[in-house]
This record gives structure tokens, C-alpha cells and sequence, in this order.
């Protein structure tokens, strides 16, 4: 989780994400983050349309709570619009270069959480510059090709 104003935590999830877990999630890690970051809430909340973000059971909790979580409207099938891709191509690359290389699981999770924890700022900063750019050129581009 992150915002141009910080960092927060990284949330890893053990098995499958379904819409269960991904509920869990936000009710008992994201809100109360997102409250204490941001306690006027002058926060937007960005998901894309995944599968477990969009299901009956996340959308009437975020309904329920939606003078809290303010939702960000995302369009259908643009993920690649999403800083989180960008955040996960990072870590990836960093955590490829990790000499030696993570040997199971758990050395593979800290190595995550540590990549993670001593990220600087103006990383995740940039990967949410540039997905305002990307959208202001697909905007522009009415849709069509943008060269993103």
C-alpha cells in the first residue's frame, strides 16, 4: 500500500486471493491505515477491476463505508494503468539482484519485506507521476494509442 505521501505496509498473502481475503484486507489493514494517514479524509482509494475487488461482497462493504474510502472510478481492463505494476516490477528487480538469491519462502518474504521497507521515496512517488501521464496521453489520445 502507498500514496505519494508515504509508504505503507506491504501486505503478503499466503495461498490464493479471493474476495474473502482481499475483504479482510481492506477492512482490517487498508481503512484503519488509510484513517490514520489520512484523518480529513482527503484520501482516494484506487483498485482496479480485478476480480476480488469488484465482487458483491467488497463492493457493499465499500458502499457501507464510502464516506470513508473515497473510491477512485477505474476503467475496465487498463491494469497497466495501475502504480502497483510498476511497484511490483520494482521490488522483482530488486529482489532478482539479492546475492544470494532467496532460497525459500520465508527468505523470499524478507527479503520483500526489507526491499519493501527501505524503498525510497521518490520511488513509489515516480510510479504515481507517471500513471498521471499515462492517463492524461490516453486521455488525449480519446482512447487509442497513446505509446504507453
Amino acid at each position: 500500500m502507498f500514496s505519494s505521501h508515504a509508504l505503507g505496509p506491504l501486505i503478503l498473502v499466503e495461498g490464493t486471493l479471493n474476495s474473502c481475503a482481499y475483504l479482510s484486507i481492506v477492512a482490517d489493514q487498508v481503512h484503519p491505515y488509510m484513517a490514520t494517514v489520512y484523518p480529513a479524509n482527503n484520501d482516494v482509494f484506487q483498485l482496479d477491476n480485478a476480480t476480488y475487488h469488484v465482487s458483491k461482497i467488497v463492493r457493499a462493504w465499500l458502499e457501507e463505508h464510502d464516506e470513508e474510502l473515497q473510491l477512485l472510478p477505474w476503467p475496465q481492463n487498463s491494469t497497466d494503468f495501475n502504480p502497483c505494476e510498476n511497484m511490483w516490477k520494482y521490488l522483482d528487480r530488486h529482489i532478482r539482484q539479492k546475492d544470494p538469491p532467496s532460497r525459500n519462502i520465508h527468505d523470499l518474504r524478507d527479503a520483500l519485506l526489507f526491499s519493501w521497507s527501505q524503498m525510497p521515496v521518490s520511488t513509489f512517488q515516480t510510479h504515481i507521476e507517471s500513471t498521471n501521464s499515462c492517463l492524461t496521453a490516453v486521455l488525449a489520445a480519446r482512447g487509442g494509442y497513446s505509446g504507453y
